[in-house]
């Protein structure tokens, strides 16, 4: 009947246990995994720009630049040669002393006069004074050897002024066993300068006050910067009688 109250079921009768609810139906019970999807269905689509167009294809690698073909070499200058020299101290000289300049010439701003050895001494003396310019100081003096010439030295005397911070060059040519005047009179520095032309190319100076080698023992056989002086050959008599071994070249 409906009227009838309901009496709930009593656990401990068997046959009577409660009706489980849907949440515990679900006790103990594991919720499925999701599919997984194919590789295939998880690619990425390529995007689309507004209005379902496709995006404009990747632009082309650029090619490299050709390089331009290399500049030809520019035509070498000329060698710069010897011009001229003029100047009030040439003219003083030649007025001075006729005869005496052989030539003038300007080398990279460097002047150059070429005397004849007899008048060195006297040129020297008057370049050294005041009226000449004075070229109180002798910065250097040497030679060079030119075996094919007639008059195979040329000696250079290197000048140098505090008045006027400039430079001049002396030269005189001098044949094979030709003496030359000594300047050490006029500038006491020529005394070791002429030892070591004399030392090195046998050239002989006329009053110098103290005329031996300088570099090369005093028994030394030949000059070795002569041009006809062979540097593999020394003088082997002097090395074996005095270091007592063979020369090393």
């Amino acid at each position: 009947m409906a009227d009838e109250p309901k009496v709930p079921p009593d656990p401990n009768v068997p046959g009577q246990n409660p009706a489980k609810s849907p949440a515990a139906e679900g006790e103990g019970t594991t919720t499925p995994a999701a599919p997984v999807k194919s590789a295939e269905a998880v690619q990425p689509k390529p995007p689309t720009s507004e209005g379902g167009a496709k995006p404009p294809a990747p632009a082309a690698p650029a090619k490299p630049a050709v390089a331009a073909p290399p500049k030809p070499p520019a035509p070498p200058k000329p060698p710069v040669k010897p011009e001229p020299w003029t100047s009030p101290l040439l003219d003083k000289m030649k007025e001075k002393f006729p005869g005496a300049v052989v030539d003038a010439s300007t080398f990279r701003s460097q002047p150059s006069i070429t005397i004849l050895k007899e008048s060195l001494v006297a040129i020297c003396e008057f370049l050294k004074s005041e009226e000449g310019g004075a070229y109180t100081y002798l910065a250097d003096e040497t030679a060079v050897d030119y075996p094919k010439r007639e008059k195979r030295f040329e000696i250079f005397y290197v000048l140098y002024t505090f008045k006027g911070n400039n430079r001049l060059r002396l030269k005189v040519a001098l044949g094979d066993g030709e003496k030359l005047p000594s300047v050490a009179g006029v500038w006491p520095a020529a005394n070791w300068l002429e030892r070591e032309v004399f030392d090195m190319f046998g050239v002989a100076y006329e009053g110098h006050p103290d005329l031996r080698r300088i570099l090369l023992p005093d028994e030394w056989v030949g000059h070795p910067l002569r041009k006809d002086y062979d540097i593999l050959h020394q003088d082997a008599a002097w090395v074996k009688a005095n270091l007592h071994i063979e020369s090393g070249q």
